[in-house]
C-alpha cells in the first residue's frame, strides 16, 4: 500500500476544504489512514511543498527499474485532477476509487496524487468553476516546470555517468476528467511557455482524457504552431481522449458555450485523422455502466477502468481492449405474463 498525498488550492473552513481560491498547500496521510476518515482534514497531515516533493522522489527512487521490454510494469507517478460540480468530500470519493481500482493489491500501478482545485460543488457553478479552473492553472504549471527540471536533471546525470540507474525510475502520467482537462490545458500551455517549449522531454508519459470539457477541434494539425493543442502535445508522449455520445453533462456544456464546437468527451475528435501522432480517441460507450451517469462511469465500471489501465501502462492504442469484455448491461425487464382466461 501507498501513501494518500493531496495537492489543493481550495480555501479551509473548519476541518474541510472550501471552493474558493487559496494558496497552494500539500497534504499527506500514512497508508494505513482510515479511508473512511479522510473527508475530514484531521486524517490529513499538511506539509511543505520541499517535503512534499521530496516525498515523492523518494518514493520514485524506491521502485524498481524494469527491463526495456518490459516497460509496460513500470510504475507511474499519476495525477488526478477532478471535474467540474464536485466539493472537496466528492474529490476524495473520486480519488479513493481511483486509488483502489489502478494502485492497490496485485495490480498497484504506483503513487495517485489527488490535485483538488476550487470547484463549486454545484449545477449553477458551472461558469464559475470555468473561471476557478483557469485561475488554478498558474499554480499547476509551476509544479509541472518543477518537475520537468527534475527531470531533466536525471536524465542528463544519466547521460553523463553512462548509468541507467539515474533515470527516474516512474514515469509520470495524468488523469484528467471533465473540466479537470481544461485546467490541465491550462496548466500545460503555461509550462510550456515558461520551459521555452522543450523538444527533448516528455513531461507528461500519458495523458488519459476522460469527459473532456474542452473543444473537440483542440488537437489538429493545421492549427498554428503556438496552439494549445500543439503545446500540449509536445509535452505529452501520448494523449487519449476518452468519450461517449451518451454523456448528457457535456450535451448541457456545449449549450452553455455557443462557440459552434462539440466537447471532446461527447463527440470524440473533431478530424481523427488530422491530429498529432501521439493524440487518440477511444468511444468508452461499450464499456460503461449506462445506468449510472455517464458522465462519471468510467471510473465506476471494471470494463472501463481495464481500458485506463492499459492506456496507462503504455499498451498500444490498438490493443488497448484486446483482452476486455464489453460492459455487460442488465437485460430489460420482462412483462409478467398474464394468467390464462378460464374457460367460459
Amino acid at each position: 500500500m501507498r501513501p494518500y498525498l493531496m495537492i489543493s488550492n481550495r480555501n479551509r473552513e473548519d476541518d474541510r476544504l472550501g471552493s474558493r481560491l487559496a494558496t497552494m498547500g500539500f497534504y499527506t496521510a500514512p497508508a494505513d489512514a482510515d479511508p473512511g476518515k479522510l473527508h475530514t482534514l484531521a486524517a490529513w497531515t499538511k506539509v511543505t511543498r520541499q517535503a512534499f516533493v521530496a516525498q515523492l522522489k523518494a518514493i520514485g527512487t524506491e521502485c524498481p527499474i524494469v527491463p526495456e521490454a518490459e516497460h509496460e510494469d513500470q510504475k507511474l507517478l499519476c495525477l488526478f485532477v477532478h471535474g467540474y460540480n464536485s466539493d472537496w468530500e466528492d474529490t476524495v470519493n473520486d480519488y479513493l476509487l481511483i486509488k483502489n481500482g489502478l494502485m492497490e493489491g496485485a495490480g498497484d500501478m504506483g503513487q495517485l496524487v489527488l490535485y483538488s482545485w476550487p470547484s463549486k460543488g454545484n449545477v449553477a457553478g458551472y461558469l464559475p468553476d470555468r473561471e476557478s479552473a483557469r485561475d488554478s492553472a498558474p499554480d499547476l504549471s509551476a509544479l509541472l516546470v518543477e518537475l520537468s527540471d527534475y527531470l531533466t536533471v536525471r536524465q542528463r546525470i544519466a547521460a553523463r555517468t553512462d548509468d541507467p540507474g539515474k533515470f527516474c525510475r516512474m514515469k509520470v502520467s495524468v488523469l484528467a476528467h471533465s473540466m479537470g482537462n481544461y485546467v490541465m490545458q491550462e496548466a500545460l500551455v503555461a509550462a510550456s511557455k515558461q520551459l521555452n517549449d522543450p523538444q527533448l522531454v516528455s513531461l507528461i508519459n500519458q495523458f488519459v482524457m476522460i469527459a473532456a470539457d474542452v473543444d473537440n477541434d483542440l488537437f489538429e494539425r493545421d492549427q498554428p504552431s503556438g496552439s494549445d493543442g500543439n503545446l500540449m502535445a509536445n509535452l505529452c508522449y501520448r494523449i487519449a481522449a476518452l468519450y461517449t455520445g451518451l454523456d448528457q453533462v457535456l450535451g448541457m456544456s456545449a449549450g452553455l458555450k455557443h462557440f459552434g464546437t462539440r466537447r471532446l468527451g461527447r463527440s470524440g475528435l473533431a478530424d481523427p485523422g488530422n491530429v498529432w501522432d501521439n493524440v487518440f480517441e477511444f468511444d468508452v460507450s461499450d464499456y460503461i455502466d449506462t445506468q449510472d451517469s455517464a458522465h462519471s462511469a468510467v471510473f465506476e465500471s471494471s470494463p472501463a477502468i481495464s481500458v485506463v489501465r492499459n492506456i496507462l501502462r503504455g499498451v498500444d492504442r490498438n490493443y488497448i481492449a484486446r483482452d476486455v469484455a464489453p460492459y455487460a448491461q442488465p437485460a430489460a425487464p420482462q412483462p409478467i405474463p398474464m394468467p390464462a382466461a378460464a374457460p367460459a
